[in-house]
């Protein structure tokens, strides 16, 4: 029994939970560092993107990590980087960051269905702030038929005292930048908190005026239903219901989320 971490590197004491949370279940432990060219649409946050091979390897050592797999681009895409697999991930490559990030889940696809097809997991762990990635992945699970062979674990979302959801791209902001940051975890509970009271419309023009009078720039902040991501224009207290942030602080981008009403049950 084979748990999977799929990273890309710069790893911290979110992507260490994965692992641990692997570690726990008894099962061999793979983690792999790979920064995956073909997901972004930026070619300078690519160039930019923190790379620390050596805190890496430590980290993975203490976190019970059994196998470091850490390949070259060569080794994923031999055929090239323009002929890997193209997978449809309808809906959700058009909205929110598949709207925000063009191509993104076209290099996401391709990289997971690689390295689940290199490391054959059982298990495949990934954190929560990445949700619509998650439902992307399960996607294409689905269409390599490999639905029941990998059964996909969410762990939390780690954070920072401020509630800054930790990110290997926290490292490029500055100081300043850093204690701003902390206000994207302050509109989501600010949704949470709201959502009986207020209409989501009206704390969501709240939140972009505050992130804005901030020095932040909103991407997007968004009601979801939980289940399958379908955009929200208002509470329904009958779902499961997700907010959803992203946000530039300079030319860092960040994004989190939260599950507003937890109490409720997924849908079957």
């Amino acid at each position: 029994m084979v748990g999977f971490v799929p990273t890309m590197g710069a790893l911290h004491e979110g992507h260490k939970s994965l692992m641990t949370a692997a570690r726990a279940s008894g099962a061999l432990v793979v983690c792999s560092v790979f920064v995956n060219p073909t997901q972004f649409n930026d070619k300078n946050d690519f160039e930019k993107y923190p790379v620390s091979v050596e805190a890496d390897i430590e980290l993975m050592i203490n976190a019970g990590c059994d196998v470091a797999f850490m390949p070259a681009v060569q080794e994923m895409y031999p055929k090239g980087l323009e002929n890997g697999e193209i997978y449809d991930f309808g809906y959700l490559d058009t909205i929110l960051e598949g709207t925000q990030r063009p191509g993104h889940f076209k290099g996401v696809g391709q990289i997971v269905a690689r390295l689940v097809d290199i490391v054959q997991p059982s298990y495949l762990y990934l954190g929560q702030k990445d949700y619509q990635q998650i439902m992307v992945i399960k996607k294409m699970l689905e269409l390599t038929g490999q639905k029941d062979k990998v059964q996909i674990v969410v762990c939390p979302t780690l954070r920072e005292p401020d509630g800054l959801a930790m990110s290997s791209r926290n490292i490029r902001l500055t100081a300043p930048q850093r204690i701003l940051a902390g206000t994207l975890y302050q509109c989501l509970v600010s949704i949470q908190s709201k959502q009986q009271t207020t209409s989501f419309n009206i704390i969501q023009k709240e939140c972009k005026d505050i992130l804005a009078e901030k020095g932040l720039t909103p991407e997007y902040i968004a009601l979801a239903d939980a289940n399958d991501l379908t955009l929200l224009n208002d509470f329904d207290p009958n779902k499961k219901m997700i907010a959803l942030v992203a946000a530039k602080i300079g030319d860092v981008r960040l994004i989190d989320n939260l599950i507003i009403n937890p109490s409720i049950a997924d849908q079957p």
